[in-house]
């Protein structure tokens, strides 16, 4: 569903939100691979993202890679590295609930903040608003962040 407006997301709209999702995901993933290398669980979710958007993989398949990744986030010891992984479980997530790509969007603020602080995230999150497709804004971003956005 669409937040707010009560219509269902058309198959390639969700397909696209899921792959936005994902590349705000892995634009942060070094934060997690950094801390955590051997640990492959939100590659494994972002990489399940997209096979399920291709119609390669079905919701079980991809809701355990999205918990995988959020069990990831959990183990991690560093900030930036938590919130990476959370990213990683949420861009999944997507699938289920188009919701989910505002979290994961909001977690891989998260851990641009935490890696760079508060300039790191402006740029992180101007970054994401200009790769998020016009017709998806009021989908995947808050009001709020679509303003702040667009004067940074």
């Amino acid at each position: 569903m669409r937040p707010g407006t009560g219509r269902r997301l058309g198959k390639d709209d969700h397909a696209a939100l899921i792959r936005w999702a994902v590349e705000c995901a892995e634009h942060v993933l070094p934060f997690f691979v950094a801390a955590c290398p051997a640990d492959l669980r939100p590659r494994a979710a972002l990489d399940a993202g997209l096979r399920w958007a291709a119609g390669e993989i079905g919701m079980t398949v991809l809701r355990s890679a999205a918990l995988a990744a959020h069990a990831a986030a959990r183990a991690a010891e560093v900030p930036a590295a938590e919130a990476a992984a959370r990213a990683s479980g949420h861009a999944a997530g997507v699938a289920q609930v188009p919701g989910h790509a505002r979290r994961a969007a909001e977690s891989a603020l998260k851990a641009a903040t935490a890696a760079g602080g508060p300039d790191a995230g402006a740029i992180e999150r101007a970054w994401q608003f200009r790769r998020l497709p016009a017709n998806l804004r009021s989908v995947a971003t808050l009001s709020s962040q679509n303003a702040r956005a667009r004067n940074s």
